[in-house]
């Protein structure tokens, strides 16, 4: 395996996660005794860059064409793209002459934001289910995959973008150099890029091993992302740390050279924090495999005690790190009963690998079991307030990463 950015051969182990199902791919009830493909789950760092990454084991056609998730499910993840909206529009000088992209812009989440503020936008979305959403509420939507061959073809057409927005996008990106030079195409010569993603960081701090899935192909901290966007001639300029997805970083970019924007003490101070944390250090990295046994060890403890007991455990929310984790810990309907989440698109179907069913949130009220089990657990608070009525029969929330708590 070579590394996606630098080609340097990449074998250093960070965590094996074993064979695991893709963690998008949600089985049909009437399918649940059919064939489920299974793929090695390693992550390896690159030793050059410190990339930590995936080799492509499934195309991005495979698992993204017909997706299941759907952004605008979660209210917190919505108030923050709201509050983006507005800072961007502020701090940019955005108005109706302006043009908004977002590449992996989902239902249209964020882009109704910026076109409630009269700015044109743009999404590119390439599952085309998924954008079929967006364009029906009124949010222009291409259903195809972003990368340089895109980027040129709307720059022929006259396109390029003031604002060009990827939100957790960058880790489901095989083609790394391909992708980000069609940002740079993309982007007009006095734009701003910004780009969120799980900041690797926290990653390792926080043992969030569940983060770790066959569509996240690369993880990034800021040092590594600043040398792939340095050589294709963007530079970042700002940085923000941020809390969503277990913590998270945006950056800003534009344009190297003439048009390059006055970089911000908060660049420099990330380059010092990342380098005190060790993520230039290869042995930052070994050690992270038996952080994540540790962390296995504990959960399993919980549920085998808590099932002795005789007591009733469900999940809430079926997101894919949910599912790297139930696989990774052999948990499945002998542990919990069934995963309860609003997608309407994941409801009535199992989850992949372990076959839990996939309900809707009210039968919580329904079963009043003794634990659920928050999978979405960077959302925990928003969770926790909607599920405040577990505590009329006794029941508790139980938050599994970074290491398994139960709330009171």
């Amino acid at each position: 395996m070579k590394c996606r950015f630098c080609e340097t051969p990449v074998t250093t182990t960070v965590v094996d996660l074993g064979m695991q199902p893709l963690s998008n791919a949600y089985i049909q009830s009437d399918a649940r005794e059919a064939m489920e493909p299974f793929y090695p789950l390693h992550a390896r760092v690159c030793e050059r860059c410190f990339l930590v990454q995936l080799p492509e084991i499934q195309s991005p056609e495979r698992i993204f064409s017909d997706y299941a998730y759907l952004s605008s499910m979660s209210d917190s993840w919505l108030d923050h793209c709201r509050r983006y909206a507005d800072a961007m529009t502020t701090r940019f000088g955005l108005g109706a002459s302006s043009l908004v992209i977002e590449v992996a812009s989902n239902d249209g989440y964020l882009l109704r934001f910026f076109k409630e503020k009269n700015i044109r936008v743009l999404g590119i979305e390439p599952a085309a289910n998924v954008a079929a959403i967006a364009v029906a509420a009124g949010i222009p939507s291409l259903p195809r995959f972003f990368g340089a061959d895109l980027a040129n073809e709307l720059l022929s057409q006259g396109t390029r973008a003031d604002l060009l927005v990827g939100n957790n996008v960058l880790a489901h990106v095989p083609a790394l150099n391909d992708f980000v030079r069609g940002l740079k195409t993309l982007l007009s010569a006095n734009g701003v890029l910004t780009m969120e993603f799980p900041h690797l960081g926290r990653l390792v701090s926080q043992t969030q091993f569940d983060t770790i899935y066959h569509e996240h192909f690369s993880y990034f901290s800021f040092a590594t992302a600043e040398k792939i966007f340095s050589a294709h001639g963007l530079v970042l300029f700002d940085v923000d740390e941020l809390p969503t997805h277990g913590g998270s970083l945006r950056i800003y970019a534009s344009h190297a050279g003439a048009n390059a924007r006055e970089t911000t003490e908060r660049v420099a101070a990330l380059r010092e924090a990342e380098a005190a944390q060790g993520l230039g250090s290869l042995e930052t990295y070994t050690r992270f495999g038996e952080q994540v046994r540790e962390v296995k060890r504990k959960i399993l403890e919980f549920l085998i005690a808590r099932k002795r007991e005789g007591k009733s455990i469900v999940a809430y929310g079926a997101p894919a790190k949910g599912n790297t984790l139930l696989n990774y810990c052999g948990i499945r309907t002998d542990f919990v009963d069934y995963a309860a989440d609003r997608s309407p698109l994941k409801q009535g179907r199992l989850l992949p690998g372990t076959h839990i069913p996939v309900v809707a949130p009210e039968r919580i009220r329904e079963t009043r079991p003794d634990y659920v089990v928050i999978l979405p657990w960077n959302i925990q608070a928003e969770v926790a307030a909607q599920l405040a009525y577990i505590k009329e029969w006794g029941g508790r929330l139980v938050v599994p990463i970074p290491e398994l708590t139960v709330l009171p």
